[in-house]
């Protein structure tokens, strides 16, 4: 007698480790790097005193919009959520490059607040300094990783 219930299928990607070794594999090994350093460049500006509104404006909404969604993702990651779509993949490639996109307009806006706060005062001039070079690191993670999703 035949079975009336569709077969189960997943379209997962068939090489993506689950649990705790996702973290240890090459593209899904750039999460934690980019929360850390993108939750240090939204404190380190959060911490200055604001120069230029408008500017250091888009480097917090882009700083902290990126640490939710990457957030998001990393738990998908962990829980298996991607193992739905068979497009998991793509959405993946396109987020973190359209991040790293906009991480490195946010890093050199930054980088003229940065300019700009030299003459007002040394302490949020260093400030402003650390969180543009964790700006550049978390653009070139975003960008690593949107690269190698994509060819993986």
């Amino acid at each position: 007698m035949a079975s009336r219930d569709p077969p189960v299928t997943s379209y997962a990607p068939p090489d993506v480790p689950s649990g705790v070794a996702l973290l240890l594999t090459i593209p899904f090994a750039f999460f934690l790097p980019e929360l850390i350093f993108g939750f240090w460049v939204w404190i380190l500006v959060a911490a200055t005193q604001v120069a230029n509104p408008l500017l250091q404006g888009w480097v917090m909404y882009v700083s902290v919009t990126s640490f939710l969604i990457s957030l998001m993702f990393l738990l998908s990651y962990l829980f298996g959520f991607y193992k739905r779509f068979e497009s998991w993949r793509v959405l993946d490639s396109l987020y973190h490059g359209t991040t790293g996109i906009l991480y490195m307009s946010a890093a050199v806006l930054q980088v003229h607040a940065t300019i700009v706060s030299e003459t007002l005062d040394l302490k949020n001039y260093y400030i402003n300094t650390a969180a543009s070079f964790f700006a550049f690191v978390t653009t070139l993670l975003y960008i690593l990783h949107a690269f190698s999703i994509y060819y993986h």
